[in-house]
């Protein structure tokens, strides 16, 4: 059972927390994929590994539900797993814990492997299917709902405008999936944080954006507390825009 799920150790110092002394999301969001890599890699699947078959992983989506966030000095754990593969995507779960065991909360993600030149998805069954059968976690409980189905936005004007700037950029080049979360969280007001937390969050990435994209911020409230972000780019005062991603995100 230990060989199938990998831990990774944090601390929540000064610079990773917000003005609440709270870990981030942005920062639990990094730490979270570090730990699927980690995981990946400890078994010979992971981006490097990939990259000699010409092969990369890409998150599809990502749902992150939070009891508690991690207060500032303090120790948190972050165990992953597979829970299953399919012919297009695998499923990879997480929970964050304390040093007691107590759990801060869980985290659901989905993953796609692609073709770096086509920019195609592989079947990972034909692929690396009984590679990675054998990783599959044990039954684990992951006690988090699974992911939302998130509808385009309509009639709606942007709430924000950013182009994407060098600091927005992963290894790839690509605009990284984490500062999508970061620019996300600032659709809303400090003193909104002071009143609220965020439950959960997730991301439906649908498309690529890259150095130089202007990317227009959706926002609508769906029901009270309940939001619902839509990220375009190139977007215009016709309607015109190409959807990046879908989110949710949920205070209480």
């Amino acid at each position: 059972m230990a060989n199938k799920i990998e831990t990774m150790h944090f601390r929540s110092d000064a610079f990773s927390t917000d003005f609440k002394h709270e870990l981030s999301y942005d920062v639990l969001g990094r730490d979270i994929l570090n730990c699927a890599e980690n995981h990946a890699s400890m078994r010979g699947f992971g981006f490097s590994d990939l990259l000699k078959a010409n092969h990369s992983w890409v998150l599809s989506r990502l749902s992150i539900e939070m009891r508690q966030m991690p207060p500032i000095y303090s120790n948190y754990h972050i165990d992953t797993w597979i829970e299953n593969v399919y012919r297009m995507f695998t499923n990879r779960n997480f929970c964050i814990r304390n040093d007691d065991g107590d759990v801060y909360g869980y985290a659901r993600s989905i993953w796609a492997m692609i073709d770096n030149t086509t920019r195609q998805p592989l079947d990972l069954v034909s692929i690396y299917g009984e590679e990675f059968r054998q990783w599959l976690g044990p039954e684990i409980p992951c006690e988090m709902d699974t992911h939302s189905r998130l509808r385009p936005l309509t009639d709606v004007e942007p709430a924000m405008q950013i182009e994407a700037r060098y600091s927005d950029l992963d290894c790839n080049g690509h605009f990284n999936s984490i500062k999508y979360i970061s620019h996300i969280l600032d659709l809303f007001s400090k003193d909104f944080y002071t009143d609220h937390r965020i439950r959960r969050a997730e991301i439906a990435y649908v498309a690529e954006a890259y150095y130089g994209d202007e990317l227009s911020f959706f926002l609508k409230e769906q029901e009270p507390l309940r939001y619902q972000v839509e990220i375009r780019k190139h977007f215009s005062s016709d309607g015109r825009g190409e959807t990046i991603a879908r989110c949710l995100v949920v205070f209480e």
